[in-house]
C-alpha cells in the first residue's frame, strides 16, 4: 500500500471515528432495575436485541429531564412492528407507556417526549410476529417527575383537552402516499410527585392514560400511557395517508375525562 493510500485509509477512519462514538455514546448499561422488573413487563417472553430492525434515539444528557425526546426508527422494513413498550428503568413507574400500531405506520418512525427522574436505561420493548426485540439509551437526567409544572394548576386545566394537528412536508399528490404529523394536546400530565409552588401540596396524578389517532375508519396507533409521558403529550409519527380529510384523537385521563377531536388535514 502506498503513502497516499495510507493517508486516506487514516483519513478516513478519522472523519468516521466521531460519527461512530455518537451512534454508540449512550447504549444500554447493565441494570439490576431492569433484571427486577424484566418479568414483571414481559414475563417469562424471550427478548431479542434491535439489531437492524429499528434504533432508539434519545440524548445522553438530557437539557430538560421533564421533556425527554425519544424517537424510535424502523430500520428494516421487512418486519411489522406491531407494538411498542417504553421502559425507564428507574422511574417511579417504569412502564412509560405501551402502544400498538396499525400497519399504515409501517416503517414505524414514531417521536415522543417522556419525563426522566433519575439516570437510568430507556428501553423500548419492541413486538413482532417473530418475537420481541429491544434497543434503548442511558440518559443522564434527573428529577423529570418531579419537575414543576410550566404553568399553575388554574392555568394548565384552562386549555385541558385542546388539540392541534401539525404536518410536515407537501400535501399529498398521488394515491397512499407517507405523511409525517405531529399530534399535541394540551394536558398537564400530572405526575402525582410535583408540588404546587403556592401551597407546596403534592399535586394529585392526573394524565392520560389511553389515547388513540385515527384516519377515517383506520386506527392509526393507541396508547396506553403512564406518569412518565411529558406535560403537554406530542407525538410525531409517519403514516401512510389514506385520504382521508382527518385525522381523529380520542384521549381519557384519570379524572375520567374524555376529549374527542377532528383534525383536518388540510392546510399541512
Amino acid at each position: 500500500m502506498d503513502r497516499i493510500t495510507i493517508h486516506a485509509a487514516v483519513l478516513a477512519a478519522v472523519l468516521a471515528a466521531p460519527l461512530c462514538a455518537a451512534e454508540t455514546a449512550n447504549p444500554l448499561t447493565d441494570s439490576p432495575t431492569w433484571d427486577s422488573l424484566r418479568e414483571d413487563v414481559v414475563g417469562e417472553a424471550a427478548i431479542a436485541p434491535a439489531d437492524g430492525l429499528f434504533t432508539v434515539e434519545a440524548p445522553y444528557r438530557a437539557e430538560d429531564a421533564a421533556t425527554v425526546p425519544v424517537h424510535i426508527v424502523q430500520t428494516d422494513p421487512a418486519q411489522r412492528i406491531e407494538t411498542a413498550t417504553v421502559v425507564i428503568d428507574e422511574n417511579p413507574a417504569p412502564v412509560a407507556a405501551e402502544f400498538s400500531f396499525s400497519e399504515a405506520m409501517a416503517p414505524l418512525d414514531f417521536e415522543m417526549r417522556v419525563r426522566v427522574n433519575q439516570y437510568s436505561n430507556l428501553r423500548v420493548i419492541a413486538g413482532t410476529p417473530q418475537g420481541l426485540r429491544m434497543a434503548g439509551r442511558f440518559v443522564k437526567a434527573s428529577g423529570g417527575c418531579s419537575a414543576p409544572a410550566t404553568k399553575d394548576p388554574e392555568a394548565a386545566l384552562a386549555g385541558l383537552g385542546r388539540m392541534k394537528l401539525r404536518l410536515f412536508g407537501e400535501a399529498p399528490a398521488m394515491s397512499m402516499p407517507r405523511r409525517e404529523a405531529q399530534i399535541l394536546i394540551r394536558h398537564p400530565n400530572y405526575s402525582g410527585l410535583q408540588r404546587d409552588q403556592i401551597t407546596q401540596l403534592f399535586i394529585p396524578a392526573h394524565f392520560i392514560d389511553h389515547l388513540e389517532v385515527w384516519q377515517g375508519e383506520e386506527r392509526l396507533f393507541a396508547m396506553q400511557g403512564g406518569i412518565s409521558i411529558s406535560e403537554n403529550p406530542a407525538f410525531r409519527f409517519s403514516y401512510t395517508d389514506n385520504g382521508a380529510p382527518s385525522l381523529r384523537v380520542r384521549a381519557t385521563d384519570t379524572d375520567g375525562n374524555l376529549f374527542e377531536t377532528d383534525l383536518p388535514k388540510a392546510g399541512g
